[in-house]
């Protein structure tokens, strides 16, 4: 009888740890609607590269900072596309405005830094997906860091910021949003 206690006990326990998880949103987008503001800045793609707004909610205990990757899956054959990265983001941090991730960091929290992504410059390329290709996942990863600064080298390609994110993370959250044209 006591087993039996023990066991429904942990299972509502990991219930209720499950209740709180990290998630991370976004009030920018939904149901694949993107306002053009936010879509890439190219020629052809219609928009000016504003970064949505994104917010996040419970990290795991002892977070000390987070990384952020926005990548589009389906781009480049399957081989994928790289947004936006940004990592040294204060714990205190819970969100980004729009606009956060503008060229220069201004708008970033102080002490984050801004990677180059496919489009070779530092901040957020909002989505600009060929014609007629169909609809594109943009995979939103924030991490929760175990360490106030990302060790990697400066200029760091975007898999490296990933691989050394997902090495020193306590925990991760994942927002998909589509958009095609």
């Amino acid at each position: 009888m006591t087993l039996r206690l023990g066991f429904a006990t942990l299972a509502f326990v990991a219930f209720a740890a499950q209740a709180q998880a990290f998630e991370i949103s976004s009030p920018s987008v939904s149901d694949g609607k993107w306002d053009a503001k936010y879509l890439g800045d190219k020629a052809g793609c219609g928009g000016r590269s504003v970064s949505i707004a994104l917010a996040w909610k419970d990290p795991p205990a002892g977070t000390k900072s987070y990384a952020l990757t926005m990548f589009d899956t389906d781009a480049n054959g399957g081989k994928g596309f790289w947004h936006w990265l940004a990592w040294n983001i204060p714990a205190s941090a819970k969100g980004l405005s729009e606009g956060a991730g503008a060229q220069g960091g201004k708008r970033m929290p102080k002490g984050s830094v801004l990677g180059k992504g496919g489009s070779d410059r530092a901040g957020y390329f909002g989505p600009c997906p060929p014609p007629g290709s169909g609809e594109h996942h943009y995979v939103f990863t924030l991490y929760a860091l175990s360490e106030k600064t990302l060790r990697i080298p400066a200029d760091p390609l975007p898999e490296m910021v990933s691989v050394a994110a997902k090495s020193s993370a306590l925990g991760q959250a994942t927002v998909t949003y589509t958009y095609g044209r």
